[in-house]
């Protein structure tokens, strides 16, 4: 299926490893011109080569720590001057520590908050603009399942993704008259280097979560991105304000 993105142009951060990775191989395959930042610059070096190797394009790299207020503005400067504009955002990113909620610090929470909520806001913020300018575009937010289904542990990540939730969902509304859309993704246990992380620090949490997934198996980071070139597509260009949960099945509400 032709998804019609070719010549578009995103951003994706995250990208060095995991999820944001495989978002931004899989524009790239799909014709799309991707500029991808991450904080570590040799793994978003590595990350670079691969793709442009593979999808036999140019990748825009930029270093940049998301975390941060200025690098915000930056990378989403150097981005846009590199290629010329912007049509589609993706906003991911690592997750902050696991632990009780209530035993870390105001200063715990105050870095969980500017990683997970303001990166998203600043970023956000920051290429509406040049989304404007683009006559529309798409922005995708990239969460986890625990934000919609808590997971005792991972409160950081849990409030401050519910956040995001909160705030794509305003947006939505906010930005549809200037035909921006934004949508948030919240991926079950995926096969990342971030998976097995958790499961050495939680002693095989993760594998007793994935014995509940009704399909029997964790997503692979391929199958979020394939969702995120559908959303930031024209032939997804009727969704807006959506929470999706990406999970083989295990999530038990209704909505």
């Amino acid at each position: 299926m032709d998804l019609e993105l070719k010549g578009q142009r995103a951003l994706v951060n995250g990208a060095s490893q995991g999820i944001g990775y495989a978002i931004a191989r899989q524009l790239a395959l799909e014709g799309v011109r991707v500029a991808i930042a991450a904080r570590r610059e040799p793994a978003l070096s590595a990350a670079k080569a691969r793709i442009e190797k593979e999808a036999e394009c140019e990748i825009v790299a930029i270093q940049g720590d998301i975390r941060k207020a200025e690098d915000c503005e930056r990378i989403v400067a150097q981005a846009t001057a590199a290629l010329g504009g912007l049509d589609s955002l993706v906003n991911n990113d690592g997750a902050p520590p696991l632990g009780p909620s209530l035993a870390f610090s105001d200063a715990d929470w105050g870095k969980a908050v500017d990683q997970n909520f303001m990166s998203v806001l600043r970023m956000t913020r920051a290429a509406v603009p040049h989304l404007k300018r683009a006559g529309g575009g798409s922005i995708v937010n990239i969460t986890a399942l625990s934000a919609i289904q808590p997971i005792v542990g991972f409160g950081l990540s849990v409030a401050t993704w519910a956040g995001v939730i909160g705030l794509a969902k305003t947006l939505s509304r906010e930005l549809a008259p200037d035909n921006i859309r934004i949508n948030t993704l919240c991926p079950g246990a995926t096969d990342t280097p971030r998976l097995a992380k958790v499961n050495e620090q939680t002693s095989g949490m993760m594998d007793k979560l994935v014995a509940e997934i009704p399909l029997g198996r964790i997503a692979k980071p391929e199958q979020i991105a394939a969702l995120v070139a559908l959303l930031v597509s024209p032939l997804g260009s009727h969704m807006t304000g959506t929470t999706i949960p990406i999970d083989g099945g295990q999530v038990q509400s209704l909505l």
